[in-house]
């Protein structure tokens, strides 16, 4: 498999983990042992499960860590669900930022459908 980096996948939830340390800095300093590092963690568990399923030796095992990162993603998705619905955040940021996550989930399917076919054959 190729370099982590180079995966269009990798690079876009990066970018989600960027964004979700931007929103939760303005999220209220009550939620900061709750809801922000709840979001802040499934984020970068997003990007590190695609790191870690990048690196290993077969597909099959990369696809493992693929499926984590999918379910990170769906959590993370709710997460800015729950703050948008409690009032959080800026409104422009959390439509935004949602439609990225689930981007994100999209590619992380597609990546699992090209790992199936591949280790099926």
């Amino acid at each position: 498999m190729q370099g982590y980096r180079r995966l269009k996948v990798w690079q876009k939830a990066h970018s989600v983990t960027l964004e979700v340390y931007r929103v939760t800095k303005s999220l209220p300093s009550k939620e900061r042992f709750g809801l922000v590092s709840q979001m802040e963690r499934a984020a970068v568990s997003v990007a590190a499960n695609i790191v870690e399923g990048s690196a290993r030796g077969s597909d099959r095992e990369a696809a493992r860590f693929f499926r984590y990162s999918l379910g990170s993603a769906a959590e993370l998705e709710y997460l800015v669900l729950l703050a948008g619905d409690l009032g959080y955040g800026r409104a422009e940021e959390l439509p935004a930022l949602e439609a990225a996550i689930v981007e994100v989930k999209r590619m992380l399917g597609a990546f699992l459908t090209r790992l199936a076919s591949s280790t099926s054959r």
